[in-house]
């Protein structure tokens, strides 16, 4: 029995979170910044300790992220950093690579069969993705900031019947860096694939769709000890899926992966192995079993 609820809390987007305050709305650039970083290290700091075996430091720094605001105060940073006066809103992104497939995706409207997406780690119900009102979306959070995105753990999700509960887009900005350990990014990358419709697209959609909108904070791929981006594509293509945009900024790098079909390479296996070495390097890595 122990073993087993290891594994779910293992595999649950809401392993190791510690529990939320509530905190004034307004901060500053720098403030947000701060926030965001010394959440993330708290947390990376935290999941090593519970690993080690080490409660005495897990429960130490479980009070440090419940005293600068825990999760609620994270995700109003990351929201204010998302806001247009800070140049964010991932899915800006998103709709700028969609554009070629606006008249497909307005006549699938027409016909009665809106694109599906599912954002995972939504924030805001008011980004571009939703002003453009050509997606039937559904927005998931662990910690649901706004009336119409569902408080639920994507690892906890039910799985879908059929076609008609699958996506065409799902949408996994900042998220995937945030998952506690890299078996659980392996396991959410191979969940995802149940979640996203295996059918042939009409022209003007089939070389987008069906996709994932993967955003990532650029060091993961740029600066991780055991990640780069021939090892990143590796992985998506081991999945079934195909790179079809990117870009890379100073801080982000934003991926439209297409997914040809949903075959697992399991064979290749991908381990947490060093590719770079160096006192500056992360350790983003992502193991894929």
């Amino acid at each position: 029995m122990a073993t087993k609820n290891k594994k779910t809390k293992l595999k649950s987007l809401s392993a190791g979170r510690p529990p939320t305050v509530k905190t004034k709305r307004s901060i500053s650039s720098k403030a947000t910044r701060t926030l965001i970083r010394t959440h993330h290290t708290l947390e990376k700091q935290r999941t090593k300790a519970l690993a080690d075996g080490d409660n005495v430091t897990a429960e130490v720094l479980k009070k440090r992220i419940e005293a600068q605001g825990g999760l609620e105060n994270y995700q109003r940073a990351s929201l204010i950093g998302q806001s247009n006066d800070r140049g964010g809103d991932s899915s800006r992104i998103l709709m700028d690579w969609l554009a070629p497939l606006l008249p497909a995706l307005k006549e699938q409207i027409t016909n009665g069969q809106p694109t599906r997406m599912l954002e995972i780690g939504a924030l805001s119900v008011t980004n571009a993705c939703s002003k453009s009102h050509l997606f039937e979306i559904e927005r998931i959070d662990l910690n649901s900031q706004a009336e119409g995105i569902t408080e639920q753990d994507f690892m906890e999700r039910p799985l879908p019947l059929d076609e008609k509960e699958q996506f065409d887009i799902i949408s996994l900005s900042l998220v995937l860096n945030y998952v506690p350990d890299p078996v659980g990014k392996g396991e959410m990358l191979l969940r995802i694939l149940k979640f996203l419709k295996p059918k042939k697209y009409p022209e003007g959609l089939a070389e987008y769709l069906p996709s994932v909108f993967l955003v990532l904070p650029a060091p993961c791929v740029t600066n991780s000890r055991y990640m780069d981006e021939k090892k990143m594509e590796a992985i998506m293509e081991a999945l079934g899926f195909l790179l079809v945009k990117k870009k890379l900024s100073n801080k982000l790098v934003y991926y439209l992966w297409r997914l040809q079909a949903p075959t697992t390479k399991r064979s290749l296996g991908f381990k947490k192995e060093e590719l770079r070495s160096g006192k500056t390097r992360n350790n983003f890595a992502i193991v894929l079993r």
